[in-house]
């Protein structure tokens, strides 16, 4: 062989050593983009009964390459950068939505059945938005007034109003309808708070309950109930979603995500610093779920009492709820959350939640340090800092929020007995509008 053949051959080993070293080193992003790609796949064709997943899809550099696809008899996706790296599955797991894991879990039980029945809003008609004021609104929040693309980049799918208990108002983008389950994202940290006060009501759990964990033998032992609810366990976290870091790899590359946040070191002293933290409401449900039904709790203990028949709670390849982020409903059921929140945990007439449990819930936190989490309550946020000042000068003080990625919003103001619900798909827009379209829905109907 020449000199120049053995060359040639020393350069192409080198760049394949390289490439495979890159890959090796970005696949845990590259497992985050596949991740994602096959949960949406599954979840928007299975949970939401919805075509083009794809568009549910945020701007990413993956995009071009990456490949999703049906398998086993279209109970499962798959997502692969050029359709064999960084392989991720996702299983339909029926009414337990989707789940990433490289193969299918077991069965976790059986699933409470959940029907409408007692749901006042679920089977009305269609309500035709009589009330100009009301219309404009609604037209403000899907963005009538903009051009084609900014309207699409605002990409509102779906608004619903509540005032005095009966539904006034609602309007859907093409393709949506009463009956879609769409993602919630972090508001299902506020259902996650509804569950807690499900257990407090019957006796099972208290706020101060410790020692979470069995094998926390260190200070992590002190950290409470109370302290995931209000984020403020002190375990560190950094919930940026970039190579590496906690929130995806809890997300995309762990099967029992609990126990991966249940890992973590503690940063700081439990109750003392406010941060931000999926994962402390992911380990908040492993904790209160254990023993209780994993994956079937939401559906027993909030969907059927409240006839929420569109809502799905998805779990990790474990069967533990991932309460932090995947829970999918109509609008019209997320309404009603936003509803039973309203009238303290009563529905239908029966006591559900501890008396006062919300006005608790939505009271902020307060803490020696906060990071980036102004208003924040135990899972709500509050239109009302710690100090006492509003958060949105567009909104009475006294209203709160479920909150969600991608401009999920339930509002909730007391004072106007109102719920405003708006979900849509904004990855880009800087302003998805929820807040400006709830001051006008209060200016309509003559509120202050």
């Amino acid at each position: 062989m020449s000199r120049k053949s053995i060359v040639a051959l020393i350069v192409a080993a080198a760049l394949v050593l390289t490439v495979i070293a890159v890959y090796w080193y970005q696949r845990p992003m590259l497992l985050t983009g596949t991740g994602y790609a096959a949960h949406n796949e599954c979840a928007v064709t299975h949970v939401a009964g919805r075509d083009g997943a794809a568009d549910d899809l945020p701007p990413n550099p993956l995009i071009p390459v990456m490949r999703t696809t049906s398998i086993d008899d279209d109970t499962a996706s798959t997502g692969a950068v050029l359709g064999v790296l960084a392989k991720q599955t996702a299983w339909n797991m029926d009414e337990f939505g989707c789940t990433v894991a490289d193969e299918r879990p077991d069965s976790w039980g059986s699933a409470t059945a959940v029907t409408a029945d007692d749901n006042p809003y679920a089977g009305l008609p269609e309500v035709a938005t009589d009330d100009s004021g009301l219309a404009d609104a609604l037209a403000h929040g899907f963005g009538d007034d903009l051009d084609d693309t900014s309207r699409e980049e605002l990409g509102t799918r779906a608004i619903v109003v509540l005032q005095g208990g009966e539904l006034i108002a609602e309007r859907y983008a093409d393709g949506f309808d009463p009956t879609t389950p769409q993602l919630g994202w972090s508001m299902t940290k506020s259902v996650t708070n509804l569950l807690v006060g499900r257990l407090v009501e019957q006796g099972e759990v208290s706020l101060d309950d410790a020692a979470l964990v069995d094998d926390w033998s260190d200070e992590r032992a002190e950290i409470t109930i109370r302290h995931l609810l209000e984020m403020t366990s002190g375990l560190a976290w950094d919930e940026t979603y970039d190579l590496g870091t906690p929130i995806t790899q809890m997300l995309y590359a762990e099967e029992d995500m609990g126990a991966y946040v249940a890992s973590q070191e503690l940063a700081h002293e439990p109750g003392t610093y406010l941060q931000y933290s999926s994962g402390s409401t992911t380990l908040l449900c492993d904790a209160i779920t254990n023993g209780r039904g994993l994956a079937d709790f939401p559906r027993r203990e909030i969907f059927a009492p409240l006839g929420l028949s569109t809502a799905v709670l998805e779990a990790d390849a474990t069967g533990n709820p991932v309460c932090s982020s995947y829970m999918w409903a109509s609008a019209r059921d997320w309404a009603s959350i936003g509803q039973f929140a309203l009238q303290d945990g009563v529905w239908n007439d029966e006591r559900l939640l501890p008396e006062g449990w919300i006005a608790e819930s939505t009271t902020p936190v307060t803490t020696a340090t906060t990071v980036e989490a102004d208003g924040y309550a135990s899972s709500w946020w509050s239109n009302t800092s710690a100090d006492g000042s509003v958060v949105n000068d567009e909104l009475p003080a006294d209203a709160y929020f479920a909150s969600g990625h991608d401009g999920q919003k339930i509002t909730v103001v007391p004072s106007q007995d109102l719920v405003v619900v708006r979900l849509g798909f904004t990855p880009t827009a800087d302003d998805n509008r929820a807040f400006s379209t709830s001051a006008q829905i209060i200016e309509a109907l003559g509120g202050n």
